[in-house]
């Protein structure tokens, strides 16, 4: 589909100077099609800059909650080089975002251009994926071990703290929320309610669990004893918010990149 409106863009003598694709190519089920049609798009000393979840940091920080259904692929460095290698592209330079747990923004030009030289940053991170076994099945299959782990480490602590008495609450209704929680299991059973400021979400159920997304006053109604931070990603920003459960022992409970009560 991309490489045919590329063509018949071209056939106008449309091309671009410069290509931007940020957080796109995760999403494109025919990978090839795509990159052929940046390829064709591309003006001949023109710059195509990609930018897309990097696949060390996600598997560094045992993100796993960042796999969704919408997203076809997770990249490393080394494959996407070589996605566009087979489409006579190079990648010139490359840099290291903090967006998504860890994001990178690669920069692309024809293989023919030789315009633009390669940039150490380029070579250092080929490197450092090679020397952390991204180019081994082995680091895969720890990486699966590992969030096996962490789905026991989690549930055991629900478990616990349920015979106790005691109460926890989820903050926030995220999309990696949903997946840590379809995961584990964890159903309204378990954790019979989540807040979220956005009142769009409020009022409705998180999708497979069947969990009440309600409004944050609600916390200061029901005083768990726990709240599990699902957009672990923005903890310091909730615990402050949130600092008042505090007043009755409240404590945060942040899942990934392993289990912390804090």
């Amino acid at each position: 589909m991309v490489k045919k409106i590329a063509s018949e863009l071209v056939a106008e003598n449309k091309r671009a100077n410069l290509l931007i694709a940020n957080n796109v190519l995760a999403h494109v089920p025919d990978l090839n099609d795509f990159v052929a049609g940046l390829k064709m798009l591309l003006a001949k000393e023109g710059i195509l800059t990609v930018e897309f979840p990097h696949l060390l940091r996600l598997i560094e920080g045992n993100q796993f909650d960042t796999i969704y259904h919408e997203h076809f692929s997770y990249f490393s460095f080394l494959t996407v080089q070589q996605v566009f290698a087979k489409h006579d592209m190079t990648i010139f330079d490359v840099q290291e975002v903090a967006v998504h747990g860890g994001s990178l923004r690669i920069f692309v030009k024809h293989t023919e251009d030789n315009s633009k030289a390669i940039t150490e940053n380029v070579n250092a991170l080929l490197e450092q994926e090679k020397a952390l076994g991204l180019d081994n099945i082995k680091t895969y299959a720890q990486f699966a071990n590992k969030i096996v782990k962490l789905k026991h480490s989690l549930l055991d602590f629900i478990l616990n703290a349920n015979k106790q008495g005691k109460v926890i609450a989820g903050y926030g209704a995220p999309a990696k929320g949903n997946t840590l929680l379809n995961y584990c299991g964890i159903f309204s059973d378990f954790l019979p309610f989540t807040v979220d400021r956005n009142p769009h979400k409020q009022n409705h159920y998180l999708p497979g669990t069947r969990i009440p997304v309600l409004h944050p006053d609600v916390i200061k109604e029901k005083k768990p004893d726990y709240l599990l931070l699902l957009p672990w990603n923005l903890k310091q920003e909730i615990m402050e918010q949130m600092a008042y459960i505090k007043e009755w022992g409240g404590k945060f409970i942040v899942p990934i990149p392993e289990l912390q009560v804090i």
